[in-house]
């Protein structure tokens, strides 16, 4: 829905054609009050639709624009809330506006408090500079100004630099030069006031001769040298006031900066913004140039927004909707805009390449081009030297362009000269290397290491690529239009001066506005968001609709006491006719919601007293079982303190049992004084013949691994206790090793042995035939296998009969003990029985060959073994502690290697075998 306003109010004359524009909006009639009204209707679609809003602010200027625009920001900053950091916001909002019209904001001949972009330097007669350029000087206001500035987040060093800054400029412009001749015949300048260049130098902290010398003097680069040149009296007072222009404009853009980051709303997620555009106002003066020429361009493509979102876009819709529509005319002023920033052939581009071309520049060359380029053009008239027109009022060297606001002549003198400001680099490196805090900032470009000689855009060009981002804005925004109208030309109160006024409404569009408005339709939605909005106000529809949306919305509207002539259906969309239907429908909504409000509260209020209820009760059930349960504890803890003291009373007379005879014995070693009672004598008979075994053991181990087996050091502080199954007690045991003679059990325990057939890689905590869990039994003449649930002895090899034990280096548990091969005969070689069913080595050695073992003890039983071999042998076998080595698998010899891989498959502790062939893996 588009909105429009005009401001002030007219007489009997005109009245009722602007109130058949009031008639459409709501609130009251007034002039504030409209305003009022607009506003609060962009704050309501802003919350209640989330949608991105921009209240639009049109019309010449002294028209009342920025007053509109102070009435919106003013009513937005009262109906936001009354937080502390809400308040803290508004005053926020409310100082911006008194700070930028300072800085921002100049007296013109129609206009007192007008908003400007370049004036720094020169003004027309009747006409003034910059606010605060005369705040500064008379001291007025300054103390408003500071009172703004720390609102708004300034410190008091910012504040000083700020007007440091504006004292510099107002001193910059005082500077006078005088023209001197070069020894070279060149034309030179010295500054005629020095102790203004002092002055100037104090504000900014630079070195005299630093700024001295880049005010008379530029750099020019000529390939690859660097040239010093003198500037003349004229050049030397542009470049003076290209500085005093780049100082304020900077100064301005950084305080734009600093107070959006001031007001900046702390966002939580992606939230909606309310925007206020307030622009330039239309101008046609007596003499027009180009300051004139870019505001209104500015005024052309902001009415070429307004006419196509209010007149074309909305008159597209209700043909593409199929709404039955006679189509209203209304002027289009896209010609105009395309006459002036087309890219090749337009107005801006045609003085951008005379601006950037090389040698003299003109701006009677300039009007030649725009001469030829609009010849036959009835929006543009151009006269100069040797160019015939038809009409003799046109001045020399000026062109009259026709705006939709009227016809302007601009004077082309100063059009290249003011559209090529540029500030010289001399000038840029010069503020760059002052003192101040801020030049840093304000002047990047004058770093040495990031000077570039890349030529900055021209102003007519940066205002072109502004002005289109604004539109690109505005086109994703709901836009509300606030029309202002100046009612007479003298600034006067209560003076209607009604042609100025008939003007002003032909050429805004009001009237084909107005007819619009009347004729078609002040809201529209999708039939979906239509029926999400609303689908409270019918049973049918609530709380859920699942046919088609236009069905829904029909049911919907016919439950309404609504006449139905106030909607239009379309092909995508439901048009609402008047604003006092959409008014109806929020009021039934707002009172349905409230309804649903209270059943809500209703249900909630219930479920949360059930729910206290339910806490109570559990409360007092817990409350109940803790009391019996501490009573139960209590009875409990008595008890248990009585057998504590019953257990402790009898420890206490056990230790003192022992203490007395401690005493005694004691007394009796002192009073025995005999050889044998050295302390090294008593230690030799304590220890006996199995802690001799011990340590002979771990002696053995710390010979046969130390710096050869890394798992060594994890043995050292565990003992060998040799029977970890308890061998020597079992009584079936017992009875079976009487036939072997293999009595004394040296070490037993349950461990793995390897299958070594070929075939899939396994790991040993698999749970496959491929590894076999076995009790192995190592006696002081053999090496037994035994099954582990029977005890049946599969396997017997004498210890006579190995002769090498193989290892790896590694952390991995795997021995291999190798036997030697087999011989002719069947006997035992150390003359021993043989249990029944019991293979003698030789038919192992058929069978089998070497064996593959994996124990958690495998230093402890290779030691042992060693010992056994040893014994049996009289000397010891051979131990190797190696990657790789052979082992005899009944027919074949395969080669084993030990790997140290770290595959991601294989944990710590664990093994991972592979067999292919002649060649066993075992990666560790």
């Amino acid at each position: 829905m588009h909105q429009d306003l005009v401001m002030p109010s007219v007489k009997d004359y005109f009245r009722s054609l602007l109130e058949s524009l009031y008639d459409k909006l709501p609130g009251p009639t007034g002039v504030s009050g409209t305003v009022y009204a607009i506003a609060g209707s962009a704050c309501r679609y802003l919350r209640d639709r989330n949608e991105d809003q921009c209240v639009v602010v049109s019309g010449e200027s002294g028209a009342g624009k920025t007053e509109a625009a102070r009435i919106v920001l003013q009513f937005i900053a009262l109906a936001s809330g009354q937080g502390r950091e809400v308040k803290a916001m508004k005053e926020r909002l409310v100082q911006a506006g008194s700070l930028l019209e300072a800085f921002g904001n100049a007296k013109t001949y129609r206009n007192d408090n007008s908003s400007r972009f370049s004036r720094v330097t020169n003004q027309a007669p009747g006409e003034r500079n910059f606010h605060i350029f005369y705040q500064l000087l008379t001291g007025a206001d300054i103390q408003l100004l500071s009172k703004s500035f720390e609102i708004l987040g300034f410190s008091q060093e910012d504040i000083v630099n700020v007007f440091k800054i504006v004292a510099s400029v107002l001193k910059l412009g005082n500077i006078s030069f005088i023209p001197t001749n070069n020894i070279d015949g060149t034309e030179g300048c010295t500054i005629s006031n020095d102790y203004e260049l002092y002055e100037v130098c104090e504000l900014v902290g630079s070195d005299h001769s630093t700024l001295q010398e880049a005010m008379r003097s530029r750099t020019l680069v000529d390939g690859s040298e660097l040239i010093l040149a003198d500037l003349s009296a004229s050049e030397a007072t542009h470049a003076r006031d290209s500085l005093c222009k780049a100082l304020f404009s900077r100064l301005f853009t950084w305080l734009v900066n600093r107070i959006n980051e001031s007001i900046k709303a702390k966002r939580h997620g992606k939230r909606k913004v309310l925007g206020i555009l307030d622009v330039y106002g239309f101008e046609m003066f007596e003499r027009n140039g180009f300051e004139q020429f870019i505001i209104n361009f500015c005024n052309e493509k902001l009415h070429q927004v307004v006419t196509e979102s209010t007149l074309k876009e909305e008159q597209e819709e209700y043909a593409r909707e199929g709404i039955e529509w006679t189509p209203i005319d209304f002027f289009s002023n896209s010609v105009v805009c395309d006459l002036i920033e087309k890219n090749h052939h337009g107005i801006l581009s045609m003085l951008d390449e005379e601006c950037l071309k090389s040698g003299f520049l003109s701006d009677e060359v300039f009007l030649s081009k725009l001469a030829q380029c609009c010849a036959g053009n009835s929006h543009c008239e151009v006269r100069h030297r040797g160019a015939g027109i038809s009409d003799n009022n046109l001045p020399a060297n000026c062109f009259r362009l026709k705006h939709y606001a009227g016809t302007v002549t601009y004077n082309v003198c100063g059009f290249v000269d003011k559209n090529n400001d540029i500030l010289h680099r001399d000038l840029s490196q010069a503020m760059y290397r002052c003192r101040h805090p801020l030049l840093k900032v304000l002047f990047p470009e004058g770093n040495p290491k990031r000077s570039s000689l890349k030529r900055p855009a021209t102003t007519g060009t940066q205002f072109k690529i502004s002005i289109s981002a604004l539109v690109r804005n505005l086109s994703c925004k709901h836009q509300h239009y606030i029309r202002c109208i100046k009612p007479n030309e003298l600034k006067q109160p209560r003076i209607f001066e009604m042609a100025l006024v008939q003007h002003q409404v032909r050429y805004l569009g009001l009237l084909e506005t107005v007819r619009i408005r009347r004729s078609g339709f002040c809201y529209r939605l999708q039939y979906q968001l239509f029926l999400s909005r609303y689908k409270m106000l019918s049973p049918r529809t609530w709380p859920t609709w699942h046919v088609a949306p236009v069905e829904g919305v029909s049911y919907l509207i016919r439950d309404l006491p609504i006449p139905s002539g106030e909607f239009a259906f379309g092909r995508t969309k439901l048009f609402v006719r008047s604003p006092r239907t959409v008014f109806e429908l929020e009021e039934f909504r707002r009172v349905r919601l409230e309804d649903l409000a209270v059943l809500i509260q209703k249900l909630w209020r219930g479920y949360r007293q059930r729910k206290k209820f339910l806490l109570m009760k559990r409360s007092q059930t817990i409350i109940a079982s803790a009391w019996r349960s501490w009573r139960a504890r209590e009875e409990y803890r008595i008890l248990k303190h009585r057998k504590q003291v019953e257990w402790a009373v009898g420890v206490i007379q056990r230790h003192y049992i022992c203490w007395k005879r401690r005493q005694f014995l004691l007394r009796l070693s002192k009073q025995l004084s005999s050889e044998c009672d050295s302390p090294c004598h008593k230690y030799r008979l304590r220890f006996d013949q199995t802690a001799r075994n011990r340590m002979r053991e771990k002696v053995t181990a710390s010979i046969i691994f130390k710096d050869r087996k890394t798992s060594y050091l994890r043995s050292v502080s565990h003992p060998f206790l040799g029977d970890y199954v308890r061998l020597r007690q079992n009584v079936q045991w017992k009875k079976a090793c009487v036939e072997t003679n293999d009595q004394y059990v040296v070490f037993a325990d349950i461990i793995n042995k390897i299958a070594r057939s070929s075939g899939k890689v396994r790991t040993v905590f698999e749970k496959i035939s491929n590894f076999v869990p076995i009790l192995f039994v190592l006696s002081t003449s053999s090496m037994l296998i035994l099954d582990q649930r029977t005890l049946q002895i599969k396997y017997r090899v004498p210890a006579t009969e190995i002769y090498r034990l193989s290892l790896s280096p590694y952390l991995d548990d795997v021995a291999v003990f190798h036997v030697r091969a087999p011989s002719p005969t069947r006997e035992d070689p150390s003359g021993h029985q043989n249990a029944p069913g019991c293979l003698f080595q030789s038919d192992l050695g058929k069978k089998k060959g070497d064996f593959v073992f994996q124990t958690g003890h495998v230093i402890e039983i290779v030691t042992k073994l060693f010992l056994v071999v040893q014994n049996a042998m009289g000397k010891p076998p051979e131990v190797n502690i190696s990657t790789e080595f052979e082992a005899n698998f009944g027919q074949q010899t395969v080669m084993v290697a030990f790997k140290c891989m770290g595959l991601p498959e294989v944990q710590p502790g664990q093994i991972r075998i592979s067999r292919k062939g002649n060649k066993m893996e075992i990666h560790v």
